[in-house]
């Protein structure tokens, strides 16, 4: 049975010699198709009349969301370049094609490669962010050649995602309290703002973010130009071991953030620090109205993409009635979206005014009865510490370093590395 094929090519007549010679021989593929541009190539993957696609790097507009709707319609992609042209096959790689031959390879090899794609993609996972999945694609640079960070061995490093629920339970200050305790305690460390909802540690930390980074990141991604000195470039540098990846602060931008491109940047961060921070969104709901369109944009998309791929979760909620039930509910919401889930359960804003009777004990007591946690870490309430911080647009270890807060959170940084939290106060200086 042959294998029915598109192309898409920019070069109309190599692409008619391409199509000549493959309907030539018996090599077990026909064309049935040749795209005009992208949107032609979409419209007719999506009726199911082919299982593969021939396109060139110079598509106009080719990027991985476009790629991402070839898989779910079950058509795999075999890219083509010119002789010698490591550009145009890098982008390639770094959008996620695997399958890649200069132009002048013969129709026995491409009509072969096309074959390999096919048998690949039928036995992938039908999920389209898995079909997309960036890791075995990425060209990722040594870390070497990234100025000034420690050097971060490819692809170690860790993710820690910080959630909560609905309410403001103080996400934010946990997420950017712990990427800079671990800064200070010598690992090199990412803080990524991708709160959909609408991101303000850039605000938080004083920083003049005309454009957001995260966004930029996940366009570059997208166009498949991402590599680990462009997400380096967008980082912004507090100090030798901290650097920041401001979010939107718009809630309407929330479309930039789209989980393939996400993907990427998340697995080049990996390369570029020893532990990312990733600050997400609150809304868990998988948008089940949209269900009937696998390719329609997910608002929480992003935030169930981190979460899935966190080694570890911090989960954060308030110590008071409203705050531990909507934690509660919070958690069960969790371990149902994200199977398999430990978060570390972090209670914060603690202070004897809001619970009656010994309130650390009361606390441990709900979250063991109500949501099966046993183990809680405790963050006191320090209006005053946090106050300074925001109106200095500094971290608290820099704005006040003896403050309640900072060093509670110190001692989770230590424990999440398996390291003694540091008995002497230091300050986070910035460059």
């Amino acid at each position: 049975m042959l294998v029915p094929v598109l192309t898409a090519v920019s070069d109309a007549l190599w692409e008619a010699q391409l199509v000549a010679a493959l309907e030539r021989g018996d090599l077990g593929v026909t064309v049935v198709r040749r795209c005009v541009d992208l949107a032609d190539l979409l419209a007719t993957a999506a009726t199911g009349q082919a299982r593969a696609v021939l396109l060139s790097a110079d598509l106009r507009r080719l990027d991985r969301e476009a790629l991402t709707r070839l898989a779910v319609a079950g058509v795999a992609v075999v890219g083509l370049v010119p002789p010698a042209d490591e550009d145009a096959e890098r982008r390639l790689r770094q959008l996620g094609v695997v399958n890649v031959l200069p132009s002048d390879s013969g129709p026995e090899a491409i009509s072969a490669a096309v074959v390999e794609a096919v048998v690949a993609l039928s036995e992938a996972p039908a999920d389209a962010a898995a079909l997309s999945e960036p890791r075995a694609a990425l060209r990722v640079l040594p870390p070497s050649e990234v100025d000034p960070l420690p050097e971060v061995e490819p692809g170690t490093g860790r993710l820690i995602a910080v959630w909560g629920p609905t309410g403001a339970p103080g996400r934010t200050t946990v997420a950017v309290g712990l990427a800079s305790e671990l800064a200070l305690l010598g690992w090199p460390s990412l803080l990524v703002d991708a709160d959909v909802y609408g991101g303000v540690i850039a605000q938080l930390l004083g920083l003049l973010d005309e454009s957001p980074g995260l966004a930029a990141a996940c366009r570059l991604a997208n166009n498949g130009a991402l590599d680990l000195p462009a997400l380096a470039g967008l980082a912004r540098q507090l100090s030798p071991t901290l650097r920041v990846l401001s979010g939107i602060a718009r809630a309407d931008r929330w479309p930039e953030l789209r989980p393939a491109a996400l993907e990427v940047v998340l697995s080049l961060a990996s390369s570029l620090a020893a532990t990312t921070v990733v600050d997400c969104g609150f809304a868990l709901e998988q948008d089940e109205e949209l269900s009937y369109d696998t390719m329609a944009p997910r608002r929480n998309g992003a935030t169930l993409a981190i979460l899935e791929r966190a080694e570890t979760v911090i989960a954060v909620g308030t110590a008071d009635p409203v705050g531990l039930q909507r934690l509660v509910r919070g958690l069960a919401e969790l371990k149902e979206a994200v199977p398999g889930t430990s978060p570390v359960v972090v209670v914060n804003r603690l202070r004897a005014s809001a619970i009656p009777g010994n309130t650390e004990s009361e606390v441990r007591a709900a979250l063991s009865r109500y949501a099966g946690v046993e183990s809680v870490v405790f963050l006191p309430h320090d209006v005053a510490g946090l106050d300074a911080a925001v109106a200095a647009g500094r971290t608290l270890a820099e704005a006040v370093p003896g403050s309640p807060v900072r060093q509670a959170i110190q001692a989770l940084a230590a424990s999440l590395i398996g390291a003694p939290a540091p008995a002497r106060k230091r300050r986070l200086l910035r460059r």
